[in-house]
Order: C-alpha cells, then sequence, then structure tokens
C-alpha cells in the first residue's frame, strides 16, 4: 500500500495525536482540523481555493462544535472535488448516528470508540487499496 494523504476531523487532540502517530507508521502524511468549518477551509471549499490538496481519506468524527461531521459530510456530498473522497465516521455515538450516515454514498467505514488502533489501520489500508483499484481499473 502506497503512502496516502489522511485529513482527520475531530475535536479530541488526544484522538487526533493518536491517529497521527499511528497514520504516520505506515507511511501516510496526516493533516488535522478541529471541526467542520475548519477542514471545508483547509480543503479549499470554504472559501474557494481549487489549489488547495484534496486527501484521499478522511476520517470523520461527528460530535464537534461549529460544524459536526454530519454537517460537513453533507456539505462534501455537494462538492464535485471532494464528493468522492472516502469517508471513515470515527465517533462515540451508537446506532443512531450509524444510521444516519448509512445512506451517505462516500462513508467508507464506521467505528466506534474507543477504537483498536491496529484494526484501525488495518481498515484504512483496505480502503485506500480498494480506491486505488478504482482508480487504475
Amino acid at each position: 500500500m502506497s503512502p496516502a494523504a489522511i485529513m482527520v476531523v475531530d475535536d479530541e487532540p488526544d484522538i487526533v495525536t493518536l491517529l497521527k502517530f499511528a497514520l504516520e507508521q505506515d507511511g501516510h502524511v496526516v493533516s488535522d482540523a478541529g471541526n467542520g468549518q475548519i477542514a471545508l477551509e483547509r480543503l479549499g471549499l470554504e472559501p474557494v481555493n481549487t489549489s488547495a490538496p484534496l486527501p484521499d481519506l478522511i476520517v470523520l468524527d461527528i460530535m464537534m462544535p461549529v460544524m459536526d461531521g454530519y454537517q460537513l459530510n453533507m456539505r462534501l456530498q455537494t462538492e464535485p472535488r471532494a464528493k468522492d473522497i472516502p469517508i471513515l465516521v470515527l465517533t462515540a455515538k451508537g446506532q443512531k448516528m450509524r444510521d444516519l450516515f448509512e445512506m451517505a454514498p462516500n462513508v467508507a467505514a464506521y467505528v466506534q470508540k474507543p477504537f483498536d488502533p491496529k484494526m484501525l489501520r488495518e481498515l484504512i489500508g483496505g480502503i485506500l487499496s480498494s480506491r486505488g483499484e478504482k482508480k487504475n481499473g
């Protein structure tokens, strides 16, 4: 698996640090945003900046201030540049939230906190591999 650009959108610094550490072990380049609005800015969606690099995957928390993960994902789905970025939803919320995301075409996986970093790394590797196969095939 080749290294990928991954954005972690989570307002919990400990989770961001853990994810960065785990994913950088696999050679991934990890950026972060503390809420959905910051993520939109860094993705070059608000304000529009088409030269902003897009990640290969977004790890997305649901419960965040300013703009939550559900609102961010709804916004991403309306953006031609961002609608095909796979999303891994990572949350402490249970089945109700999962049901909201089940219908989203860009959600590749759903992981509940607390999570096993090794399992998460393997899951992300699988998502990135299948995405690479779609691009090449």
